[in-house]
């Protein structure tokens, strides 16, 4: 095989898995209805449950973390981790996304409304 033979070929292969990942980035990003809570879990365990509805901050785990919800979104306003990560993930309204604070054992999910899988509500 000539060098331009495959180098033809490595573009069609570059430009297929582009075209895959952006279908499944759209398939995936539709299939996901907005949550209606944030279910905070410390070392796995269930500790509050606060709806996407109502604004307010809440400090989680004796203070450790802070979570803010506002405009039906949740996110970690701070925390006192050495590496922020969880701070970093941003908002989170969609059923099934999920903050966590692994130095604190603390997850933040979204639960609740409608879940969509494969475009039917399920």
């Amino acid at each position: 095989m000539d060098k331009r033979k495959r180098l033809r070929m490595d573009i069609l292969l570059i430009a297929l898995l582009l075209a895959a990942t952006g279908v499944l980035y759209l398939a995936f990003g539709r299939t996901q209805g907005t949550g209606q809570y944030a279910v905070v879990r410390v070392d796995g365990a269930i500790v509050a449950r606060y709806s996407l509805d109502e604004d307010g901050v809440y400090p989680l785990n004796g203070g450790t973390n802070i979570l803010a919800i506002q405009d039906g979104s949740a996110w970690m306003q701070e925390a006192n981790c050495p590496d922020h990560i969880c701070m970093l993930l941003g908002k989170i309204n969609k059923t099934g996304q999920i903050i966590t604070c692994l130095p604190n054992l603390l997850t933040v999910t979204v639960e609740g409304g409608e879940q969509l899988v494969d475009g039917v509500v399920g």
